[in-house]
């Protein structure tokens, strides 16, 4: 069906084209590529139409050089019967129908049509007619039927040649130029539709692997945003809970530890919340100018550790080394504030009430380390479900592996909980 949306003599393949509408400082070719264009659209719109069109014109002008003896003035034999003239103009000519559905039959039954034109010695000029199914072709089928299309057609002029003397140079001679021609133009409009079919596809595919790349970039950001909730919300509501919990315990005996709890409610839900609109006030169409403040990094860590002992556990910090701050990144930081959080809440909702917790954070010229244990008697179902089904342990997972890192959690052999992360700095090999 592409193929017969394409006219002959006018398309060089390439698909439907903007239409230009030509000024009057135009370039004159500005004017033949808006003409072309209409002329493609009509054929793609009425491809029958356009086909008996060109069928229709071509018939006229053989029937025309018929009657106007046109024929005779290249005629050897000008006693050549009329009536047979007429029906080799008209079986050169009517085929064309067919040109672009079945070219090399059209050029099949033209061949022996050409053979008498020739030994009649009548040689219509309707018989060039030969060259447009040859043009159609060269455009769609391989080299090699085109090859041997032209030998289907100068083989009866050859033939000619041989029991005519002296047709030769006027007969043969113009068949094989005639032919070396229209291959030579069909080859280069067909190299043209090729490139232009390759650059839209390469454009299509372009197109096809940004609209991937965005959906990545939006699935990883989802992802990002999804992790950054998690931490937040997760942390700030174990604190809450434990804070809230201990509260409740001394309000009956100790009035101003319950109002000391209740104070630290208040300031861990207003840094929740301040958190929260931070992460959602960026995602907001609206709001472009979002409040934006540096991430949690390392020198955060004793503010996290100052929340989660007034939750009610017990939690020590101890620091070897000095990272540099030419090697560790304000991410790698993040990363290890965000894991520290999360292995500190979980112990905050499956360690019990008399657990106690360490950091052991690890600075290397090479790399960071982190350690946190706790002292909790959790119970199996508790210790086998941490790692597995919330997003606690895979999503300090994902974070270790943003950087090449390795985090390890598992129980110790002696009770209780390590969560081990190891990332190494930025020119440090994985």
């Amino acid at each position: 069906m592409t193929d017969r949306r394409r006219a002959d003599g006018v398309d060089d393949g390439s698909g439907p084209h903007p239409a230009h509408e030509p000024t009057d400082t135009a370039p004159p070719t500005l004017y033949i590529q808006t003409l072309m264009e209409r002329l493609r659209a009509f054929d793609r719109r009425r491809p029958m139409l356009w086909d008996l069109a060109v069928t229709g014109f071509w018939v006229a002008f053989a029937v025309l050089d018929y009657t106007t003896g046109g024929w005779r003035t290249v005629a050897r034999d000008v006693d050549a019967p009329e009536p047979l003239v007429l029906l080799m103009s008209l079986c050169f000519s009517v085929p064309l129908l067919w040109r672009r559905s079945h070219p090399v039959a059209v050029l099949v039954l033209m061949a022996p049509v050409s053979l008498v034109n020739i030994w009649t010695g009548a040689v219509v000029q309707a018989a060039f007619l030969q060259l447009i199914p040859a043009y159609t072709i060269g455009l769609r089928l391989p080299l090699g039927t085109l090859a041997r299309s032209g030998v289907l057609m100068c083989l009866p002029v050859a033939a000619g040649a041989i029991r005519i003397p002296g047709t030769a140079d006027r007969q043969l001679v113009s068949y094989l130029w005639g032919f070396a021609f229209v291959a030579l133009l069909a080859l280069v409009v067909r190299t043209r539709r090729e490139y232009t079919e390759a650059l839209v596809e390469r454009a299509h595919r372009l197109e096809r692997e940004r609209d991937q790349q965005a959906q990545l970039a939006a699935a990883a950001e989802r992802t990002r945003i999804a992790r950054e909730m998690h931490d937040i919300i997760g942390h700030n509501l174990s604190v809450i809970t434990g804070l809230a919990d201990g509260g409740a315990y001394a309000a009956a005996k100790n009035p101003e530890r319950a109002s000391q709890a209740l104070e630290a409610i208040g300031t861990t839900s207003r840094q929740a919340l301040a958190e929260l609109r931070r992460v959602l006030g960026v995602l907001s169409d609206a709001a472009p100018t979002a409040e934006l403040s540096p991430q949690p990094s390392l020198a955060d860590l004793d503010t996290l550790l100052r929340g989660v002992r007034e939750a009610g556990l017990p939690v020590r910090l101890t620091v070897r080394g000095e990272p540099s701050p030419d090697l560790a990144s304000p991410g790698r930081q993040l990363a290890v504030y965000r894991v520290v959080q999360e292995s500190l809440t979980n112990t905050l909702k499956h360690a019990g009430p008399d657990a106690t917790a360490e950091v052991a954070l690890t600075c290397t010229p090479t790399g960071i380390e982190v350690r946190t244990t706790d002292t909790g008697g959790r119970t199996t179902a508790s210790a086998a479900e941490a790692p597995g089904t919330g997003r606690g342990i895979s999503g300090m997972r994902e974070r270790a592996s943003l950087y090449n890192g390795t985090l390890e959690a598992g129980p110790l052999p002696a009770g209780g909980w390590q969560t081990r992360l190891t990332l190494p700095l930025e020119d440090a090999l994985p």
